[in-house]
């Protein structure tokens, strides 16, 4: 079980420091450009939110990995997942509120199926 929660962590990391350092690198209409259609939640949301979105995914990415790795403060690790978690949520809320459709929800839902069985692994099954 502990492999498998490595690997979700690992894949979790890498979608949310991907889509962190996204959002803190570009403009908005940076990421309109760029991301398309996946990307037109940008104009509910004001840049400095934006920003703030983008350093919490980063900090949940660097919280998926680094402190069950290193052994300092691991339960940050499934706080991280929690994090990602109510992220999620934020995210669902926005796309159902915006009318975004089923495929903007099912990839937030996924997401946060995963952060939240990593949360509860690393709390319950194998904990930190």
């Amino acid at each position: 079980m502990n492999i498998v929660l490595w690997i979700l962590q690992a894949l979790l990391a890498i979608v949310f420091l991907m889509a962190g350092f996204m959002k803190l690198s570009q403009s908005k209409d940076g990421l309109k450009e760029k991301g398309g259609e996946r990307m037109a939640w940008v104009d509910s949301v004001s840049a400095n939110n934006i920003k703030l979105i983008g350093l919490l995914e980063v900090l949940a990415a660097v919280g998926l990995i680094l402190p069950q790795l290193t052994g300092i403060l691991p339960v940050l690790t499934p706080l991280a997942a929690v994090g990602l978690v109510l992220t999620m949520l934020g995210a669902i809320i926005l796309h159902v509120r915006r009318g975004d459709g089923a495929q903007a929800i099912v990839t937030n839902v996924v997401l946060l199926l995963i952060a939240a069985f990593v949360a509860y692994g690393r709390f319950v099954l194998v904990p930190a």
